[in-house]
């Protein structure tokens, strides 16, 4: 397999020291708009199956070149979504695979943003389903971590620990702190804007519809000392794609945030700085957003002054196979003094890269295929678990009581790690 890698930032630079250490591919080329942060990508691993070039990746021409001039048999957007239908598109055209962990972006409902969904997340992608089933093409998409981990986890316990359920909830949270800053986003704080002030979207009785940003607050028990934190609902792609294939009759996704950051993206929102458009600052063109962004520390430059965990999981409740009431939540914790000795790579960017390593590895060998435009919950979940250990980042499913007022209440005695 080989493979165009686009985007050398957070999550980029992170698959890089990760891939290196597997021999299901041939080439990686890595790419990105600054071949210099490309190279530099590359040179700290100094391995030869890696390369840098320079590319736009809203450049629909140059993408369709470069695949081809590579040879390349896989695009790997690590890019945000706003590039997304560029990358997407120049793969079909080129006649290779795609896999992507941000889906084409929603667009509001014009006169009831808070209750229907306008434009969903995914919707452009899945438009172009039966062209790459013509072609016998596979676009793999929300292969991240949220998305991408959590589907995963939503198919196992359908087809493993549940004969019904009931609802299915991602739960995102951390402890993480990052010493000498004020303000510090872990991850893009463009992708954090786009889906935090978004009406959140919700699966409940056979349809979606939405609510307003950062509603429905509960308190989720996170395991591994991470402990309670406060999520609130935010717009994301499983709950998008897990109904697709999984029969539920509730999905949502609720992001721990945290009273301050919520603040601050409340401010941005009021004072417009949450525009991904341009406007005219003293005769220069600029998008508030990226203002914003720019004038923040690059997330993938604050793993030394980052110290605790981030985990992603999923809640299921429903019914066991043995007819009973169950609830579980299946987790994959990551430490960041652990990613940063290992990888050099801060925790949430190395959980977010080492995912889709593992889907391509999968795509790779045999092991998963498919045509069209897919999410992970379309395919089997037991090879990608076993495959993730391998990888040595176990997950964990914690059985779990359901507590009062929404609140779970955690058997620590019944703690598995996979």
């Amino acid at each position: 397999m080989r493979i165009l890698l686009v985007g050398a930032g957070g999550v980029g630079s992170a698959v890089v020291p990760i891939a290196a250490r597997r021999d299901f591919f041939e080439h990686i080329v890595v790419a990105d708009f600054d071949r210099d942060r490309a190279a530099a990508v590359v040179a700290r691993i100094a391995d030869p199956r890696f390369s840098a070039i320079g590319l736009d990746a809203s450049d629909r021409a140059a993408v369709r070149a470069a695949l081809a001039e590579h040879r390349c048999d896989v695009l790997f957007n690590a890019v945000d979504p706003r590039f997304t239908m560029s990358l997407f598109e120049a793969a079909l055209d080129a006649g290779a695979g795609y896999l992507d962990m941000a889906m084409s972006l929603s667009r509001p409902h014009p006169l009831s943003p808070y209750e229907l969904p306008g434009v969903k997340l995914g919707d452009e992608q899945f438009a172009r389903g039966a062209a790459w089933r013509e072609r016998g093409g596979l676009a793999l998409v929300g292969m991240g971590v949220e998305p991408g981990l959590a589907d995963v986890f939503a198919r196992y316990a359908a087809d493993h620990l549940f004969r019904d359920i009931e609802e299915i909830g991602i739960r995102d949270g951390s402890n993480l702190v990052v010493d000498g800053y004020d303000f510090a986003p872990t991850f893009s704080i463009w992708t954090t804007i786009e889906e935090c002030l978004n009406p959140p979207v919700v699966w409940e009785d056979g349809r979606w519809h939405t609510t307003e940003p950062f509603s429905e607050p509960e308190v989720f028990d996170f395991p591994e000392g991470i402990g309670p934190v406060e999520c609130v609902n935010v717009e994301h792609e499983e709950v998008l794609l897990v109904p697709r294939y999984i029969d539920a009759r509730r999905v949502t996704f609720k992001y721990g945030l945290g009273e301050e950051f919520i603040g601050v993206l409340k401010m941005l929102r009021k004072l417009g700085l949450d525009n991904a458009g341009k406007i005219r600052v003293g005769g220069v063109e600029a998008s508030p957003r990226e203002m914003v962004a720019a004038s923040l520390p690059d997330p993938a430059t604050l793993g030394d002054r980052m110290r605790g965990k981030t985990c992603a999981g999923t809640w299921v409740k429903g019914t066991g196979p043995d007819g009973a009431p169950r609830e579980v939540y299946l987790y994959h914790v990551v430490d960041n003094e652990w990613s940063m000795r290992e990888y050099g790579c801060q925790a949430v960017v190395w959980q977010t890269a080492v995912h889709p390593v593992v889907a391509l590895e999968l795509l790779a060998t045999g092991v998963w295929s498919g045509t069209g435009v897919l999410g992970p919950e379309a395919f089997d979940a037991v090879p990608f678990l076993e495959l993730l250990n391998a990888y040595g980042s176990p997950w964990g499913m914690r059985e779990q009581a359901a507590g009062v007022t929404g609140v779970p209440r955690v058997a620590e005695d019944s703690l598995l790690v996979a």
